[in-house]
C-alpha cells in the first residue's frame, strides 16, 4: 500500500477494527475515531485534536470506506 499521506487508516477487518500506519509504522489499530485522535496524538502529529479534525483531514488515507466506516 504506497501513498504520499503521513497517515494511512486500512479497511475495516471483521471485529470493525482498521489498521492505522503513521509515516509507514503500524501504530495500531482504531475502532472508531476517538482512537485515530489518541494514535495521532501519540505520533506527536499537529491538527488531530478531535474527531472533527480527523474527518476533515487531508493528510489521512482511507482504504476501505472514509472515516464514517468502521462496520466489516
Amino acid at each position: 500500500m504506497f501513498s504520499s499521506h503521513p497517515v494511512i487508516v486500512g479497511p475495516p477487518d471483521s471485529d470493525g477494527g482498521r489498521l492505522v500506519r503513521i509515516q509507514g509504522a503500524v501504530v495500531g489499530r482504531a475502532y472508531g475515531l476517538w482512537d485515530m485522535v489518541v494514535f495521532l496524538q501519540r505520533a506527536g502529529l499537529e491538527g488531530f485534536a478531535d474527531e472533527e479534525e480527523i474527518v476533515a483531514s487531508e493528510r489521512i488515507e482511507w482504504f476501505g470506506g472514509g472515516p464514517d466506516v468502521w462496520d466489516p
